[in-house]
This record gives structure tokens, sequence and C-alpha cells, in this order.
């Protein structure tokens, strides 16, 4: 009887981690989208001078398009990276949902933030967007629009679904080195001559 009760709970708690994962998942891509449809409505395609400052000089809205991958490298690249996107949204899928092997909080987290994060670019690169005022026209440049600047260095724009990338990869690592300072105690503990 005892485990039966212990086996409901691990399905009823692992169907609480899939929903919570689909959702934080679900609102990063679908504020990525809103984020980039809204900013390009607003300030049209890029163009010169077309930016709108928060803080003046230093943080802004610039729309731009990025026909490459992290800071515009591979420029052309296009079809490879979206190859490489699906490739890695089926494999957080498969350990999410066939493996189970992802339960901790964190790591549940930060695999649903990187697959909002990826969804949301992937978008952008599969041509399922239409410039404003062009409808039919599709495009499959990423979009971005947050501007940083500080003096003559300006950071490569970028846009909500890479900054949810880099917070999943940076829960990534977190829970990584935590993992591994946890596993260390054990290790030394279960060490022949170790008393």
């Amino acid at each position: 009887m005892a485990f039966g009760r212990q086996e409901a709970f691990s399905a009823s708690r692992l169907l609480i981690t899939w929903v919570w994962f689909l959702a934080v998942a679900a609102a990063g891509c679908a504020l990525d989208l809103w984020t980039k449809h809204w900013v390009f409505q607003w300030l049209g395609m890029p163009a010169e001078g077309n930016r709108w400052w928060l803080i003046e000089g230093y943080v802004g809205i610039e729309p731009v398009l990025n026909p490459g991958a992290l800071f515009g490298l591979g420029a052309g690249g296009g079809p490879f990276f979206a190859a490489v996107s699906v490739l890695a949204v089926l494999l957080i899928l498969y350990y999410v949902f066939v493996a189970r092997c992802v339960r901790d909080p964190l790591l549940v987290l930060s695999l649903a933030l990187i697959l909002g994060g990826i969804l949301g670019n992937l978008h952008d690169r599969l041509g399922l967007w239409s410039p404003p005022g062009a409808p039919g026209q599709y495009r499959t440049e990423v979009r971005d629009w947050i501007l940083l600047c500080y003096g003559r260095f300006t950071w490569p724009n970028f846009n909500i679904a890479d900054s949810l990338l880099v917070a999943g990869a940076i829960g990534l690592l977190w829970y990584g080195w935590r993992t591994e300072k946890q596993r260390r105690p054990q290790e030394t503990s279960d060490s022949p001559g170790v008393q």
C-alpha cells in the first residue's frame, strides 16, 4: 500500500515538473516573439539612427537583423543553425519527457529557459515572420533589438531569446558546480581507508 502511494506521488510530481517546464519554456518563447514583433512594428525595419534610448547613451532599443548566430558570427549559415536548434530541442525534450532524468528544479528551469530561447530564435530562422507592412514577404534573419553601450563600446544587439539562452546556460553551470560539490564529500567518505 505504501509503495502505491509513493508511486502515485512520484507520478504527480513528474507531471508538475513537466507542466512547469512547458509553462516556463512557452512563456519565454512568447515573451521573445511578442517583444520582437512589438519593437519592429513600433520602430520599423533597421535604418540609420533608428533607435530609442531608455538611458541616453547606455541602454536603448534598436531593431537589427542578425543573419548568423551569436554576435552575428556565421552569417549565411541560417539553415545550419536552424538544424542545430531543432536537434537541441529534440535532445532537451528527450531528456525531460522520455528519459525522465530531469528532476532537479534548477535543471528543469535552466532547460526550460534554453528551450524557450531556442524556439524564439528558431521561429525567426525558419522564416516565420514578415517585415511590418509587408505580409507574405518572409525573412530568415533573427530580430534583435536590445542595445547596450558604454562610451565607444557597443555590445552587439540581442533579444529576449538570447537572454533566456544565457540565463539557462548560467543555470546549467551552477547546477553542474553544485552537483560536483555535493559529490566530492561523498566520494571522499566512500574512499578506502577513510573512516
